[in-house]
């Protein structure tokens, strides 16, 4: 049972791949933007690894999203609910939390199933 580190670094690595599962946390890239932007960012970032992997949005399982306001879950949403694959909604929750950057407004963490080969 191999496990693969997508850009492994010291402290950790970009994405975790093991058996057919990926194992992905990502973050906006544009921190000057309200909640909803930043999410439909992080969202984005989400389907660029997910094709780099060999997967996308219809294989999320689980997804966790972290929202730093609560005030920001109808926004956060918005951005969800115009990217989430029809018919394919993973499981998901929303936490409220402190992240560790005060820029960021969200932080989502995946775990996706691979396309089959």
């Amino acid at each position: 049972m191999s496990v693969t580190r997508i850009d492994p670094e010291h402290r950790m690595s970009e994405a975790v791949i093991h058996k057919d599962t990926v194992y992905y946390t990502s973050v906006p890239e544009n921190l000057d933007e309200d909640a909803e932007a930043q999410t439909a960012n992080a969202l984005a970032v989400i389907d660029r690894l997910l094709t780099r992997v060999g997967s996308d949005k219809s294989r999320i399982l689980d997804a966790t999203i972290f929202l730093v306001d609560k005030a920001d879950f109808a926004a956060m949403n918005r951005a969800w609910d115009a990217w989430v694959s029809p018919d394919n909604a993973p499981v998901r929750c929303t936490v409220q939390a402190g992240l560790m950057n005060p820029k960021y407004k969200v932080e989502i963490k995946i775990i996706a199933a691979l396309n089959p080969a």
